[in-house]
């Protein structure tokens, strides 16, 4: 594959047409937005206007409720060989196809799991579908040509080709990606009308979870519409729990004991299996980029949040607490992931606030028992990275 046409430079339309001019591609880009498609052509993403001859594969970056229409322009002008798209929804554009009466051999569906949550061409890096997934959709219909012209576009931007029927995409992605950005959109808004002084405390806990809903509004309602039926079904799975959790939570000032309990059964129960489902999707306990530090941890009043506080601002992450006496002194000790580059910080952090390192070791190293220092106030005890005093 030597030409490429990209329609569309938006983040991802540009990020793709990064990655094949840097594998010297050569790359055509349209858009009607006439600042996108110039402010792509300046990072070098390509060049403005119509290749003069067909191109191998042309690359529909618009949102999921037009490629059918741009897929029928495209190839009412003979624009490429083959085409595939970007879109996060999969089977809308393919009953666009039809209606609009495309040709379905040249098509395939695509869609890297990739991206920003910031829009535009300014968004984009080249670098961003390395080692991320990236599912392609045939239809029965779809030209082999096309596919392997497809897995090639996969390939020349470092991504892992994932097949996958465009129905399951779409119920997949409804639970993976488009009810959590809804959910986080849905949080985010319960902060509009929240006190000034609500806000100045919020911690990461909420930046976590209304993060995303900063998302572009546009798009996401383009999403959201286009996969409105697999979309509700994960929702109406999480209302259910939603309502769960609102009764336990109601119940648990109840006079009667008995109601009582089975409140807090029924908020464990919510609990716990929310802890299964998130241990299937989390990654490692740490990354090679990381350490683990263990530190003395007394029961004075608000030692864990302050703790808490000193590696938030440092991008470390609790990684479990464990509130138990050390060989019969009366405190426990806190495990913490840091990154490698922020060691040093925290110890200092740590000697400031008066907490005892037990020990700094790799992730994957054993925890071998170490009897800590008394912690107080301004006291640390020095260890190198191999875990040895």
């Amino acid at each position: 594959m030597k030409t490429v046409a990209v329609v569309g430079t938006g983040a991802i339309g540009t990020s793709v047409a990064l990655a094949l001019t840097k594998r010297g591609l050569t790359v055509h880009l349209e858009d009607v937005n006439a600042t996108a498609v110039r402010t792509a052509e300046a990072m070098g993403a390509g060049s403005v206007g119509t290749p003069a001859e067909r191109v191998d594969l042309a690359v529909i970056a618009v949102p999921p409720a037009h490629t059918g229409s741009v897929l029928e322009q495209l190839q009412r002008r003979g624009l490429a060989h083959a085409y595939t798209d970007v879109a996060s929804v999969k089977t809308l554009p393919y009953d666009d196809l039809r209606l609009a009466g495309a040709e379905p051999a040249s098509f395939i569906g695509g869609h890297p799991l990739a991206g920003t949550d910031r829009s535009g061409p300014l968004a984009a890096r080249a670098d961003v579908f390395e080692d991320r997934p990236w599912i392609l959709t045939p239809s029965a219909r779809t030209d082999q040509s096309v596919l392997n012209r497809a897995l090639e576009l996969v390939s020349l931007c470092s991504g892992v080709p994932v097949i996958m029927d465009p129905l399951v995409h779409d119920r997949t992605l409804a639970l993976t990606s488009h009810a959590p950005q809804l959910i986080s959109t849905l949080m985010a808004a319960t902060l509009v009308d929240a006190a000034e002084a609500d806000i100045r405390v919020a911690g990461q806990g909420l930046r976590n979870v209304a993060g995303p809903g900063g998302g572009d509004p546009e798009l996401w309602r383009d999403i959201f519409t286009a996969n409105a039926d697999a979309l509700a079904d994960v929702l109406d799975a999480y209302a259910a729990d939603l309502g769960r959790a609102v009764g336990a939570l109601r119940a648990l000032g109840h006079a009667d004991d008995e109601v009582r309990e089975r409140a807090e059964g029924e908020l464990e129960t919510l609990l716990r299996h929310g802890h299964r489902g998130r241990a299937r999707v989390a990654g490692p306990a740490s990354s090679p980029a990381e350490v683990r530090l263990s530190v003395a941890l007394s029961d004075r009043p608000g030692t864990l949040a302050r703790l808490f506080g000193a590696v938030e601002e440092l991008g470390g992450r609790i990684e479990d607490v464990r509130l138990e006496n050390a060989q019969g002194l009366p405190y426990g000790s806190v495990s913490l992931c840091v990154p490698q580059t922020s060691v040093a910080d925290l110890s200092r952090l740590l000697r400031a606030g008066g907490w005892a390192t037990l020990m700094v070791a790799p992730p994957d190293a054993s925890h071998r028992a170490t009897r800590p220092a008394e912690p107080r106030d301004p006291v640390a005890v020095e260890v190198r990275a191999d875990g040895t005093g």
